[in-house]
């Protein structure tokens, strides 16, 4: 106990003093010196695979993205693009000769792409000059594709003049008359529109494609999921919403049209749910997308649908799988897809059969997810699990094997001592099965008592799954010397369309009855200290770790970020909850029901609150109605508030001083370590 309590106790130490004892843990502060690797890219050939990969500077809190190359045998390894460029979004052309990828560089005012040649030496050379930036890239043919955010009608010079004018005007004001006007940390400017666009290959005049047909891409948020080009490049497919003007919410549909023409049909007008993701096979003879039903419900089970391009039926080929498919890339031969797949707490590949919808499982353990395949069949992702961040990989597609491709971060975490973990299932609300991540910390010794530290996730139809958390790691909180576990209560995806739903519109019953009987769970361990449980949790888990404090609970003190405190004020956010699907406050009384705010009477936990200004998902304005109500009510409580950071704490330091905070938190309250 002695030298654990000794490791503690320098955690909150300036980084070079951490590790000056002879075991080293995965600190807050080791989290940032992490290398991050994105999602791959793989050349049609299958020979090069490209990788952004991301690195932050704590002395500038910035990070710097750039491309890696990798091969598919593992023999290659080194940065592509310059040192100090960020660089995103490869693509390679048809014969992966050329490399094109967005990137800001001398005296560019937005991100531009660049194309780099990979059978020689030879510098990246910029194609566009788009004032308003590009976006989404997509290489077919001869032709690049992407997505700029443009005021509609106008000529490249004057979209650079009226930015001029933005960036010179002495006005801060946003002005707005319909939804939405905001969407997770940043205000939408009504009079812009994000619009696909085409050049050639080796530049020069750029070709307006959406904007012709009086389609706008979804305004929230677009990328290159948002549209799709078929092989020949005679057909567009993109997503728009076709909810009337003045509408209060989006509906988003599927529109196609070719390329050269003057009008895009809407081939999923039937569905008032959201149809999104479309994607052509390689034959061009089909385009995918998939398709929700229940309208305001974002978590509905999303369906593969087929939509024949000679004679436009469609078919919707995954009903009868209970899961929602994601992640989706064609194999080659335009026979089936692979996706990576949310799975009862494990993101895993899935080839779907394209004829019949069978699907088969590839990968078992352990997340898998940004495929990319070559025309071979070459299948390469990322793999993390809660123990490892994310690796490059190839995957046998037949039998789920996984060959690990880079070795980045290898030496800056060999010498880290890491828990251990394992998933437990358990009885929670209604008799019904709940599956739980539960961590044990570096030396665990079942013959003690170690005290819990619950964690409350997100969402609510989200789920914890095994791969690498950066903002509330488990084996972060658990190398303090807690026992740590995340639960997948009802309302979490991955466990089937009945389980993710059970919730709506009662957020509190079932995941607080899962919530006390997790608990309960623990309390009835040899190894856990009834006397020292903990719990916490962001977003949603903030607001049911609120419910908690209104309830009858085992936790000493609680920790709250970002919470939905008083839904009727959460109607400023960029969504209000429940009121597309169930109606507004003024049509339902589940918000009376469901309202943290008023059980306030009953507050009298400890509770560490913390929120960033910029959080438009939730306002920071629930975190200090919550704290002033605490305050009013003598309950011991803190507010961190970051007024740089949105929805989570991104900026390295800001996160390193959060996670300082909460442990001298946790520590104050449920004291650490076996006993």
């Amino acid at each position: 106990m002695r030298k654990l309590m000794l490791v503690l106790s320098i955690v909150l130490l300036p980084l070079s003093q951490v590790f000056a004892d002879d075991n080293q843990y995965l600190t807050q502060e080791l989290i940032w010196k992490i290398e991050r690797i994105g999602a791959p890219v793989i050349a049609p050939q299958g020979g090069h695979i490209v990788a952004p990969v991301t690195r932050y500077n704590m002395d500038t809190d910035q990070a710097e993205t750039r491309l890696w190359l990798f091969n598919a045998d593992g023999s290659v390894q080194r940065p592509l693009t310059a040192d100090g460029q960020r660089a995103s979004n490869a693509v390679f052309n048809s014969d992966g000769t050329q490399l094109a990828f967005i990137s800001q560089r001398g005296s560019d005012s937005a991100g531009q792409i660049y194309v780099l040649p990979m059978d020689g030496p030879g510098e990246a050379n910029r194609i566009t000059d788009v004032p308003t930036g590009v976006s989404g890239l997509k290489w077919v043919g001869e032709r690049f594709y992407f997505i700029s955010n443009i005021w509609p009608g106008l000529e490249w010079d004057e979209q650079k003049e009226r930015l001029q004018q933005q960036r010179d005007t002495h006005v801060s004001a946003h002005k707005w008359t319909r939804l939405p006007y905001s969407s997770f940390d940043r205000y939408l400017d009504e009079e812009r529109q994000a619009h696909v666009f085409s050049v050639a290959q080796d530049g020069g005049d750029i070709t307006r494609i959406t904007e012709r047909f009086e389609r706008e891409l979804p305004r929230s948020s677009q990328g290159t999921g948002s549209y799709d080009i078929s092989p020949n490049g005679e057909w567009i497919a993109f997503m728009s919403d076709s909810a009337p003007v003045g509408s209060e919410n989006a509906i988003n549909d599927i529109f196609l049209a070719r390329i050269d023409g003057s009008n895009a049909r809407n081939i999923t007008e039937a569905n008032d749910g959201s149809d999104s993701n479309p994607m052509f096979s390689p034959d061009g003879r089909t385009l995918a997308f998939t398709q929700q039903r229940i309208v305001g419900f974002y978590a509905d089970t999303a369906n593969i649908v087929l939509h024949n391009l000679s004679n436009h039926q469609q078919d919707v080929i995954t009903e009868a799988w209970d899961r929602s498919a994601s992640g989706l890339v064609w194999t080659p031969d335009s026979r089936g897809f692979y996706g990576s797949i949310d799975d009862a707490g494990t993101v895993r590949v899935y080839h779907v059969n394209a004829a019949n919808g069978n699907v088969r499982a590839v990968t078992a353990e352990t997340n898998v997810g940004g495929l990319s395949i070559a025309n071979d069949g070459t299948l390469v992702a990322t793999n993390e699990s809660f123990l490892y961040p994310a690796r490059l990989v190839r995957i046998n597609p037949e039998n789920g094997d996984m060959q690990r491709l880079d070795t980045i971060n290898d030496a800056l975490l060999a010498d880290v001592e890491l828990g251990t973990y394992e998933s437990v299932t358990y009885t929670g609300h209604d008799g019904q099965e709940i599956q739980m991540w539960v961590h044990y910390p570096p030396g665990f010794d079942s013959s003690k008592e170690y005290p819990l530290f619950l964690l409350i996730h997100g969402g609510p139809h989200s789920a914890i799954t095994d791969g690498f958390h950066y903002r509330w790691n488990a084996q972060t909180f658990a190398s303090w010397g807690y026992v740590t576990a995340w639960h997948n209560f009802h309302g979490s995806s991955g466990f089937g369309q009945d389980f993710v739903d059970a919730i709506n519109p009662d957020w509190i019953t079932a995941p607080y009855a899962d919530t006390i009987a997790a608990a309960q769970w623990f309390k009835d361990k040899d190894y856990i200290d009834n006397e020292r449980l903990f719990a916490g949790g962001a977003s949603y888990g903030g607001y049911l770790s609120t419910i908690l404090l209104g309830r009858e609970h085992p936790f000493n003190a609680l920790l709250i970020h970002a919470p939905v405190y008083n839904m009727y004020s959460q109607m400023s956010a960029d969504f209000a909850v429940h009121a597309e699907r169930f109606g507004h406050y003024w049509d339902n009384d589940i918000y009376q029901q469901i309202s943290p705010h008023y059980f306030a009477e009953n507050f009298n936990t400890p509770a560490l609150l913390s929120h960033g200004l910029t959080d438009l998902r939730v306002p920071v304005g629930q975190s200090f109605e919550l704290f002033r109500t605490l305050q009013a009510r003598g309950v011991e409580s803190e507010l961190i508030y970051f007024p740089d950071e949105n929805h989570w704490i991104l900026k390295p330091n800001n996160s390193v001083y959060w996670y300082n905070q909460v442990q001298q938190w946790v520590e104050r309250w449920t004291p650490p370590g076996p006993r």
